[in-house]
């Protein structure tokens, strides 16, 4: 077994942002043709999407794909809820941590893996404002940590 071929089409780097990534789950997703045909173009976004589990079932919500050009009738509402692939026993392990206090469903990236579009979803917890605060100026000083070291082997 080689190496998978993934090829990413879209990412929530607004989530990485906003939560803590706590747990992440691989889920295929229900589109139609002209909808697979427009992700491949990589007219997605994923920003302020969400997911949530409705009957026994995972959907993503507010995930935009454009229209296709080429595919008058057959498009579909570019913001409609799509349901979500996954196997009852991690359905059932998504409600047991959306029912805990502050987590939620939130893709991550939109990508192909063999030719089928997955979704990364992730159970998250939101992050107050002090965490991100502190996430800036964490990244900011090892930023320049870094620039000093290379400053000093020069």
């Amino acid at each position: 077994m080689g190496r998978e071929d993934i090829k990413v089409v879209a990412q929530n780097k607004k989530a990485r942002h906003d939560y803590f990534i706590e747990q992440s789950f691989e889920a295929g997703i229900v589109l139609s043709g002209t909808e697979v045909k427009s992700i491949r173009l990589g007219k997605a976004n994923l920003k302020d999407s969400y997911a949530s589990i409705r009957d026994g079932e995972a959907f993503v919500h507010g995930m935009h794909v454009s229209p296709y050009e080429q595919g008058n009738i057959f498009n579909k509402d570019p913001v409609r809820d799509r349901k979500l692939l996954l196997h009852k026993q991690e359905i059932n392990r998504l409600i047991g941590y959306t029912q805990q206090k502050g987590l939620s469903l939130v893709p991550l990236k939109l990508y192909f893996k063999r030719g089928r579009v997955k979704v990364e979803l992730c159970v998250a917890k939101g992050k107050k404002l002090y965490d991100k605060r502190r996430d800036v100026a964490k990244r900011d000083a090892d930023r320049e940590i870094d620039r000093r070291l290379k400053s000093n082997n020069n």
